[in-house]
């Protein structure tokens, strides 16, 4: 059975342990493992949430760019977001202030859509990282302390970094694998979660299960606010993420989570198991993964899902709330 706790933090429980790292730093214990808390605000409408970081977030957490820092830029017939490199991966994640053996939390403004992202490119890198279960709203429903301001790296206590290591990492350090404040720099290095090219997205909605985490008026092809064309890869089952969190944004428990890729067609984890996810770009197809990690599922991602697919006019398109 999968250890929830493993892939999702409480807001209590991550305010518990940021005080626990915050007083072993003023002590001494700068050495210990660290938190680092990401803000990756960011949706459709406003993919910009520096405003909303500014607003109020997590005390220490970084604000993470999902455009710039979590995404590649190529042509459209590539998708919206396709992955980033390792290289950009890397610069971004020092710039975060992230250090080898560092703990990850990632939070959105709704739901962790976005924030699901982070995840699974940090996990991709081999990263120790979760979700804040509920995400800031959560954190605010609980009643925990926030900060305010548009300090991107914040200081060096529990979860953040000190603000000569944001400098340092904006110039390459004399020391190969040492940063400028002396802490060893982070190189990440995907390749540890599975993947789809588009050829192989064709063949996996024929033959196994590739699931739509778009609305649904998206997928039967209803609707299209921003892709060249409407509908759905043929064969590509629909269940929109957002039906794997409840009313306040958290994860639904372990058997509803079941039940619903069951529903789906995706059989009791095994080895042999063949379930991936699209999305519009890649981002929110992210969510279904580690809402079927919950549900003790390992599904693939098609980075480049619906807006690579639609940019292909020689690949067929189906349309209607069925396959």
């Amino acid at each position: 059975m999968t250890d929830r706790q493993a892939l999702l933090v409480t807001p209590e429980a991550l305010a518990e342990q940021l005080a626990v790292e915050r007083d072993a730093w003023r002590s001494g214990g700068a050495q210990l493992p660290r938190t680092l808390v990401l803000d990756v605000r960011w949706s459709l409408a406003e993919p910009d949430g520096r405003a909303a970081f500014s607003a109020g977030h997590v005390p220490g957490a970084v604000y993470v760019d999902l455009e710039s820092q979590l995404s590649g830029h190529g042509p459209a017939t590539a998708g919206r977001h396709p992955l980033p490199g390792d290289e950009l991966l890397t610069n971004a994640a020092r710039r975060w202030g992230l250090r080898p053996g560092d703990r990850v939390v990632a939070y959105d403004g709704d739901g962790n859509l976005a924030a699901a992202r982070a995840w699974w490119l940090l996990r991709d890198a081999g990263v120790d990282v979760r979700l804040l279960d509920g995400a800031w709203p959560g954190w605010i429903e609980a009643g925990l302390p926030i900060e305010t301001g548009t300090d991107e790296a914040g200081t060096d206590e529990a979860g953040a970094l000190e603000a000569s290591a944001v400098e340092a990492s904006t110039v390459e350090s004399s020391v190969v694998g040492t940063s400028g404040d002396g802490h060893p720099e982070i190189t990440l290095v995907g390749g540890r979660m599975p993947r789809l090219t588009i050829e192989e997205a064709a063949v996996w909605a024929r033959d196994a299960v590739l699931l739509d985490a778009r609305a649904a008026e998206r997928y039967s092809g209803d609707s299209e606010p921003i892709d060249p064309r409407a509908g759905h890869v043929p064969g590509a089952r629909s269940l929109p993420t957002t039906g794997n969190i409840d009313a306040a944004g958290r994860f639904l428990e372990l058997q509803e989570l079941r039940a619903r890729f069951e529903a789906a067609g995706v059989g009791v984890p095994a080895a042999d198991e063949r379930v991936a996810a699209y999305c519009g770009s890649g981002i929110t197809a992210s969510h279904t993964l580690f809402a079927l990690e919950l549900a003790g599922h390992r599904g693939a991602l098609f980075p480049g899902s619906w807006s690579q697919w639609a940019n292909h006019p020689e690949l067929p398109v189906a349309t209607g709330p069925l396959p």
